[in-house]
């Protein structure tokens, strides 16, 4: 059953991980959009559904005040693994257009993947995995709300049962 077709309450018990991978394409690509903004990068956008050649979105991450890199991104939900292809067909997509790029997945990145992004002499890659993509939500506080567990601290309680 969809997330969004549970009751209120039990869609807060599948975790955040779950709930991205359940979002449509284009809402996944937008919540990227927003993460980045969250987290300091300037004039993010998404491209158009249909004609992105590759590439979901663009941005700005400002490094000093004389610097600043112009990144684009990518934004894949996935349960399995992201490959090489994956990575070096993303690369070839930012070859022109952009100084870095930012691969997101909701799933994990190959060995190879990893290699790939990693490559001496090309336009870096950084990767984005589902275990870190949760984290930066949570830096944030994007989607995500803390919640208190009480415990009975049943110690402090004994001095109280020999009163009688």
């Amino acid at each position: 059953m969809p997330v969004d077709d549970l009751p209120l309450d039990e869609q807060q018990e599948q975790s955040l991980l779950e709930v991205l991978q359940s979002l449509p394409p284009y809402g996944f690509e937008l919540v990227c959009e927003r993460l980045l903004r969250e987290h300091g990068f300037e004039s993010v956008s998404v491209t158009q559904k249909s004609r992105d050649g590759g590439i979901d979105g663009y941005g700005v991450l400002r490094l000093s005040p004389f610097v600043s890199l112009k990144v684009a991104f990518q934004a894949k939900r996935y349960k399995d693994v992201v490959g090489r292809a994956a990575v070096g067909e993303f690369r070839n997509a930012l070859l022109g257009r952009a100084e870095k790029g930012v691969f997101i997945t909701t799933g994990r990145f190959t060995s190879d993947a990893e290699m790939e992004a990693a490559r001496d002499g090309v336009i870096p890659i950084e990767l984005v995995d589902g275990d870190r993509l949760v984290t930066l939500f949570e830096d944030v506080g994007l989607g995500v709300r803390p919640k208190q567990i009480i415990e009975i601290d049943y110690a402090f309680f004994e001095q109280f049962r020999s009163q009688g």
